[in-house]
């Protein structure tokens, strides 16, 4: 499976296109339940581990992103709205060891759609951002790679 990035430096925000080989349902519950969250979200050799989740209007997800190196990324997601199995929306911010955000990086505001297509399911994430600024540096950082590497996971993950 292809995924589209579509950068909009003018909007702040990228829309990334995945289409699933797997019924609505199954790539539903793969991007809300944390044990299934884990076994894809991070790109390998990195792992995303849960700390707490809690999946329901105004409940946030905190998970460490660990490389292979013990490297590890804490990042904290706040829900907001959940139309069960068809979107939601969340803001992701990177957070210290206290769970505050770290001031250096924008949040990233997620607006995820979930649609039945005629071979499985399409998902589209709309990432919008404060500025430009916080558009490039999260750009520059590898997210488009990263995030791909993640959703082949959930292909595996999904062919299971």
């Amino acid at each position: 499976m292809q995924t589209q990035f579509e950068k909009d430096p003018n909007g702040k925000k990228m829309i990334v296109t995945r289409d699933f080989n797997a019924p609505l349902a199954d790539v539903w519950s793969a991007w809300t339940e944390s044990e299934l969250l884990d076994q894809w979200w991070a790109p390998r050799p990195w792992k995303a581990i849960t700390q707490t989740m809690d999946f329901k209007n105004g409940g946030s997800w905190l998970y460490a992103m660990t490389g292979p190196d013990g490297e590890k990324h804490l990042n904290r997601v706040d829900f907001k709205t959940i139309e069960p199995p068809k979107h939601f929306t969340a803001t992701s911010f990177f957070v210290d060891e206290s769970g505050n955000p770290i001031e250096s990086f924008q949040p990233m505001h997620w607006d995820n759609h979930f649609s039945e297509t005629a071979s499985g399911t399409q998902v589209v994430c709309h990432i919008s951002f404060e500025t430009t600024e916080g558009l490039e540096q999260i750009i520059q950082m590898g997210f488009e790679g990263g995030f791909n590497m993640g959703l082949s996971n959930l292909d595996e993950l999904l062919a299971k």
